[in-house]
C-alpha cells in the first residue's frame, strides 16, 4: 500500500463484536484469564499492552516501513528511554547535534542523563567534523535531528548514518517535524526513527504521545520494550485512539502545511523588516539540495529573524492576530514563539528569531496578518 492508504488502514480493522468501523476505546486496565491461565489476544494488564496502543504501534511501524514500534506517554519519555536503552556492551558516548530540541538540552542538564552518558555535540551539517568526532573515541549512539529546531539545519542522514555504522554505533533521527509522510529515515539506513506524536501525527494539539520505530530487531529494541513495560511511561488508550484518528488525515494536512509554509517563507524572504529566513524549501538555504533529496516536501516549520533584536521580535508577536503565541507545533492553527526568551540563558536561538508552525488556514489571511505585524 502507498502511504496515504496505509495511514487509513494500517493497524485498524472492523470491530468483530459490533461491526464498528471506528476503533472502540478500550479503557480496561486488566483482562480476564482463560480457564487454562492464558490470555485472549495476550492482553493481561494495560501497562503491558492495550488494544488501542497496539493498533497505533502497528500503524506507525507500517508508515515508517519498520520492524516494530514502541510508544510512550510523551516525546520526552520516548527520548529518555531511547538514550537509556543503549545496551550495556555499547560505549556510553552519545553524539548529538549542536542545534536540537531544547527539551533534550534540559534533559541533559537537569537530570542524571547528562552525567550517565558522555554527550558530545557537533554541527551535523559538517560531515568532516562529524566523522572526526565519531571516530575520536568509541561511540554508542549518534543522534540526528533534521530539519533541526529552531534553526532548521538539514543533516545528510545517509552520509552520517554510514559514518556511524562504520564506528559500530546505533543511529536515531528525530523525525517529528517531517513525519513519515515527508521523510523516512529507516529507508536511509537509520536504526530508529523518533516521534513526538503530540505534534503533526496527532495534528490537533489535543494529545501527548512519543514513539520510537525500529528498523530491525536488536538488543536496543528489546531494552526499549522492557523500559516501556517496567517503567510504565505508557500512553493512555484515549490518546492512542486520538493519534490513530489524527494519522488518517496526516498526508492531506501536510500538503497544506507545506504549501502554506513555502509561500510564507518566500514572502518573508522578500520583506524589508526580515533579515533571515530559515526554511529548507528556499533555494538559498544551505541544506536545500540535501532536503530535496531525502524529503518529499519541505515541511510546515520555519523560523525567521526580524530586523533588530529581542524587543522588535517580541513586538511582532504582540501584533499578530491569527498566529497564536504558544509552544508546540504541528496543529491545524498557526503558532509563533520567541524561542530565546522561552529557553532562557542556555538558548542557542538568536535574540531576534521567531519560530513558526504554519497551520492550514488560508495562506492569504496568514500573509495579511504578517504584513500588518511586520509593518
Amino acid at each position: 500500500m502507498r502511504f496515504e492508504t496505509k495511514a487509513i488502514h494500517s493497524g485498524r480493522q472492523v470491530d468483530k463484536l459490533t461491526g464498528a468501523v471506528t476503533t472502540p476505546i478500550h479503557l480496561s486496565t486488566t483482562y480476564e484469564r482463560n480457564i487454562d491461565g492464558s490470555y485472549t489476544n495476550e492482553f493481561m494488564y494495560s501497562r503491558g499492552d492495550n488494544p488501542n496502543r497496539r493498533e497505533l504501534e502497528d500503524c506507525l511501524t507500517s508508515l515508517e516501513n519498520g520492524h516494530d514500534c514502541v510508544t510512550f506517554a510523551s516525546g520526552m519519555a520516548a527520548i529518555t528511554s531511547l538514550i537509556e536503552a543503549l545496551p550495556s556492551d555499547k560505549p556510553r558516548r552519545v553524539i548529538m547535534p549542536d542545534d536540537m530540541y531544547f527539551g533534550i538540552r534540559s534533559l541533559l542538564t537537569d537530570t542524571d542523563i547528562g552525567s550517565k552518558f558522555d554527550i558530545v555535540m557537533v554541527d551535523m551539517t559538517d560531515l568532516q567534523e562529524v566523522e572526526k568526532v565519531i571516530k575520536h573515541a568509541p561511540t554508542g549512539l549518534v543522534w540526528m535531528e533534521t530539519p533541526s529546531n529552531p534553526l532548521v539545519k538539514v543533516t545528510d542522514i545517509e552520509a552520517v548514518t554510514k559514518i556511524a555504522q562504520q564506528a559500530g554505533a546505533y543511529t536515531v533521527v528525530d523525525n517529528t517535524w517531517p513525519t513519515p509522510a515527508l521523510q523516512r529515515p529507516l529507508t536511509l539506513g537509520v536504526d530508529f526513527s523518533l516521534h513526538s506524536v503530540t505534534k503533526y501525527i496527532g495534528g490537533h494539539s489535543d494529545l501527548m504521545i512519543g514513539a520510537v520505530v525500529a528498523k530491525s530487531d536488536s538488543p536496543m529494541l528489546s531494552n526499549l520494550r522492557a523500559w516501556q513495560h517496567a517503567k510504565g511511561a505508557v500512553p493512555s488508550p484515549f490518546d492512542c485512539w486520538l493519534a490513530l484518528r489524527g494519522v488518517q488525515s496526516l498526508a492531506p494536512r501536510l500538503m497544506v502545511h507545506c504549501s502554506n509554509a513555502s509561500e510564507i517563507a518566500r514572502f518573508l524572504d522578500q520583506h524589508p523588516n526580515v533579515v533571515a529566513v530559515h526554511y529548507p524549501g528556499l533555494a538559498s538555504h544551505p541544506g536545500h539540495q540535501i532536503a530535496a533529496r531525502q524529503m518529499s516536501s519541505f515541511g510546515g516549520m520555519l523560523s525567521f529573524q526580524v530586523k533588530g533584536g529581542e524587543r522588535e521580535a517580541i513586538a511582532v508577536t504582540a501584533k499578530l492576530r491569527l498566529f497564536t503565541r504558544a509552544t508546540s507545533l504541528g496543529g491545524t492553527h498557526s503558532l509563533i514563539e520567541h524561542r530565546s526568551s522561552v529557553e532562557g540563558s542556555n538558548t542557542m536561538a538568536p535574540a531576534n528569531l521567531l519560530r513558526v508552525s504554519i497551520g492550514i488556514e488560508n495562506v492569504e489571511d496568514l500573509k495579511e496578518d504578517l504584513i500588518q505585524a511586520l509593518g
